[in-house]
């Protein structure tokens, strides 16, 4: 109790408030004070101590001899147990004779008052009384057979006695027999006589010492207690006594070493305590493992649930030594059994949660209807279904709005085991007016079907597959109308047949909410779905249907979509004047239909520049650099859409005469040159800015190609992704290039796609493989004219004689018609140097260049011009004729089809 009301000698204990409590004015040593009463209690207490030390004597020589005699029984017993011979002489005939006499020779030579050897159902062979031999033996030998030790403290008729019991074991340990031996606890001993005289002198001296500090104890007892007399004392205690059992919330004191120091009326109630709980250990008092373990650690912990019995407890514990207290810890225990009740609902109300949050984040990763169909199965697999499918309309698969009627299309099936005989994916199924999966769609609300057996209008869908499906062991079902606002896309069926109970209401609205949550997902898919047919088709639409026909390159190509949303790549083959072939590729950064828009718009524009200009590469980059720009300041003016971002280009013109190419390119990858021997070499082509951001001029790479040689254009979708830089993907391209270097361009394209295309790409890809050719000598013929008007007859006649060697003599008058005016031009009107090329290739091509940048025009004649003609006469006997600039000057050009 002084532990209880006093901190520490330092400090004195401050005064409880309330009522005054009177000071008593006895003395240190008066009959009514607590220093007197102490005095007399020390006395008391030394002579408590001198009857305890006798009775702890007596006490640890009894233990010491039960103990002794315990250790002398198993050593006995099992020196016998392993001795020589001992089971071949339980397996003898007579064991009796053989084991008798070397049982009594060895409890004579250990001074025990039995050994006893028996077989294993406890029939003794050996005993010192020879009456007994035969007999059952009486005590626990079953651990013993088990292969354990047995001793036991009984009352024989020698007297109280330590008996031990050990198998006898075989070499593979198999139990064969027993040996007993036993020693009473008189016959061991004691010393007690020798430590009481030492013991009665120490009392003396104790008392002694006790006496003569008395005065100094009553003399600090008063000042720790404030003078406070028995009676304020034991009232004080008496209050806090009566309010520390009366709280409903159970108090436990723990030591530091672990053993329980108090605990009241409310604690032993809640942890069923032994009426000796107090000053014994926490792990010995039989609770489980997980609640003494922690009332023993003392660490701190706040509402801390254990099951303890069939109650609930939240404890709260903290230690005692924070503000220099003793060791130890207090921990205050709150039954919170009422929540058990609630424990099982809060659980699954839990796991539902969790559910409805994976299905937020689970359900939906991809815009692709089938794919989210198979996310809402392999989610509620097997957490709340054995089988789930989904059943959707065909239009909702192709992006479009469904009517609510007619059959639908199995989309996702996922069974917790295989076999189930249910619609299998892909299959059309029209279900009757009386399948719960009609009633959800008619209705447009879920349908619990508990007791499939027992469901008529179920079972009329298909007798024959709907019996095997409950013969398999499917017996419950829900289904669930996929409704995304007035649309009904389809209907989602959920099946048990693992767990034997049949779903009940609450499930049929946790269904409802799984099902919600994903409609919204597909709704989103297919509404995707229909805008990428949308943007694919626009963006099929702007790009080449065909190559057109030339004789320069032999082109093949592969363009793949994004299958995340439609991108901006591009190419194009644009056949040129003299039998020259530009290709292009481009990239717009993005997706959707802005992405593919403003692709035809820079597709468009390439072709008129090219078509009708005829630029060089840098000057056609240029000329989109200022276009893109354009773009971007209507579309910020307009502030509807965002600015052309990341546009890349790359355009290249090959002249199958010269056997010369020129490529520049706007912030795209550099092209792949293939050699005719298989060597593999991306061009050193001077990167330049991508489309958009104006300020540098754009720079070119001309270079001659052998015949045969391949030229590979590519946008980066190809070469980079996600999980792969762009440092990579060109290693794996090269790699591929050299592999399929001697096939046709259509392998070639084929081998890169299957090197390098992701499975699901996430950017547009476009492939132009070019393989080179070359218009030989014998198809191009030229001639140098002098400026003079003379010299025309003469070029009329050198070219009449030509399309006589190549077999076009149709084609000579208009010939000589067009090359007389364009060359009369010339030196009419041009400056040198003059000169005439042929070129034989899909058509008959007639160039006319002289050093003038002037370019004549057509226009209309009036009736008195004396000129002004001869331009419509071009224009009229050719295909199609043109201008073409060079560093030099201008070519003029015209092409007639081959007869």
């Amino acid at each position: 109790m002084v532990r209880l009301l006093g901190r520490s000698d330092a400090r004195p204990a401050r005064r409880p408030r309330g009522p005054r409590v009177r000071r008593t004015p006895e003395s240190a040593l008066g009959g009514r004070s607590l220093a007197a009463q102490v005095f007399v209690l020390q006395v008391v207490i030394v002579l408590l101590l001198v009857v305890a030390a006798v009775v702890a004597l007596l006490l640890q020589v009894r233990h010491d001899t039960t103990q002794e005699a315990r250790n002398r029984s198993v050593a006995v017993a099992q020196t016998f147990a392993n001795s020589p011979g001992i089971v071949e002489a339980l397996n003898s005939p007579n064991p009796t004779a053989v084991l008798q006499p070397k049982a009594e020779a060895a409890r004579k030579a250990s001074d025990m008052d039995f050994l006893v050897v028996m077989n294993t159902d406890g029939i003794r062979y050996t005993h010192p009384k020879p009456d007994r031999i035969g007999k059952k033996f009486v005590g626990n030998i079953q651990p013993a057979l088990d292969g354990g030790v047995v001793v036991e403290e009984v009352d024989g008729t020698i007297g109280r006695l330590v008996q031990a019991v050990v198998p006898v074991k075989t070499a593979d340990g198999t139990v064969v027999g027993l040996v007993s031996s036993g020693i009473t606890t008189a016959h061991v001993g004691g010393n007690a006589d020798r430590q009481l005289p030492l013991v009665l002198g120490s009392a003396a001296v104790a008392l002694a010492l006790a006496t003569a500090s008395t005065a100094l104890v009553s003399r600090r007892l008063l000042r720790q207690t404030h003078g406070l007399g028995p009676r304020e004392m034991t009232r004080m205690y008496e209050h806090h006594d009566a309010v520390l059992h009366a709280v409903r919330e159970g108090v436990i004191i723990v030591g530091g070493e672990g053993d329980l120091l108090l605990a009241n009326d409310e604690a032993q109630r809640l942890l069923d305590l032994p009426p000796d709980a107090e000053r014994r250990q926490v792990l010995e008092l039989g609770l489980d493992r997980d609640t003494a373990e922690l009332l023993a650690s003392g660490r701190m912990v706040t509402d801390e649930v254990h099951l303890v019995g069939e109650r609930l407890l939240a404890i709260n514990q903290r230690p005692t030594d924070l503000a220099g207290g003793p060791a130890g810890s207090v921990a205050t225990l709150r039954d919170s059994t009422e929540l058990r009740a609630l424990s099982g609902r809060a659980e699954a109300a839990r796991e539902r949660l969790d559910m409805l949050y994976a299905a937020g984040v689970g359900i939906g990763t991809s815009l692709d209807v089938t794919r989210t169909a198979e996310e809402l199965t392999e989610l509620a697999v097997p957490r709340f279904a054995d089988f789930a499918t989904v059943d959707l309309f065909d239009a909702v698969l192709d992006g479009e709005e469904p009517e609510a009627r007619g059959a639908l299309r199995r989309t996702a099936v996922t069974a917790i085991r295989k076999g189930a005989p249910l619609y299998s994916v892909g299959e059309r199924i029209l279900f009757v007016d009386s399948a719960p999966q009609a009633i959800s769609l008619a209705n447009a609300r879920a349908v619990l079907e508990a007791q499939l057996a027992q469901a008529p209008g179920w079972q009329a869908q298909d007798l024959e597959r709907t019996e095997q499906i409950v013969e398999f062991g499917i017996h419950s079902l829900i289904t669930v109308p996929v409704r995304a606002g007035a649309l009904i896309l389809g209907v989602v069926s959920f099946w048990r047949s693992e767990r034997p109970d049949p779903f009940d209401p609450d499930e049929v609205v946790l269904a409802e909410e799984l099902v919600a949550r994903a409609a919204i997902s597909i709704d989103n898919a297919r509404r995707f779905t229909r805008e990428h047919g949308m943007a694919v088709t626009l963006q099929r639409s702007l790009l080449p249907r065909t190559l057109p026909e030339q004789n320069a390159l032999d082109i093949d190509y592969r363009y793949l979509p994004a299958q995340a949303g439609v991108g901006g790549d591009w190419f194009d083959v644009l056949p040129l004047s003299g039998a020259r072939v530009a290709l292009v590729v481009g990239d717009v950064v993005g997706h959707g239909l802005h992405a593919a828009a403003t692709m035809g718009r820079l597709r468009t524009a390439v072709h008129n520049f090219s078509s009708s200009l005829d630029l060089s590469p840098e000057e056609l980059l240029g000329l989109l650099d200022e276009l893109v720009a354009r773009i971007d300041q209507d579309e910020a003016d307009d502030g509807t859409d965002a600015p052309v971002s990341g546009a890349t280009c790359l355009y290249a013109i090959y002249d199958p005469v010269a056997r010369r190419c020129t490529i520049a390119r706007a912030g795209h990858p550099p092209p792949a040159l293939v050699h005719p021997d298989g060597r593999v070499e991306y061009l050193d082509v001077p990167a330049g800015l991508p489309l958009g951001l104006g300020g540098l001029p754009f720079e070119t790479l001309e270079l001659e190609l052998a015949e045969g040689s391949s030229l590979v254009l590519y946008t980066d979708g190809l070469v980079e992704d996600r999980e792969r830089d762009i440092d990579t993907g060109l290693t794996l391209l090269r790699t591929a290039l050299e592999r399929s270097a001697e096939g046709p361009p259509e392998a070639t394209c084929q081998a890169v796609l299957d090197a390098l295309l992701p499975p699901r790409p996430n950017d547009d890809i476009a492939l132009i493989v070019a393989r080179t050719r070359a218009l030989g000598a014998d198809r191009v013929a030229e001639w140098d004219v002098p400026v003079d008007p003379a010299a025309v007859g003469e070029v009329r006649a050198a070219v009449v004689r030509q399309l006589a060697r190549w077999d076009l003599d149709e084609l000579s008058f208009t010939t000589e018609l067009i090359l007389s005016e364009l060359v009369t031009n010339a030196i009419r009107y041009g400056s040198a140097p003059v000169a005439v090329r042929l070129l034989r290739d899909r058509t008959l091509i007639c160039e006319v260049s002289d050093g003038s940048s002037t370019s004549p025009h057509l226009r209309y004649a009036a009736m008195t011009d004396e000129g002004g003609r001869g331009l419509f006469l071009v224009a009229q006997l050719t295909e199609r004729w043109g201008t073409r600039y060079t560093p030099k000057g201008k070519v003029i050009w015209a092409e007639q089809p081959l007869p």
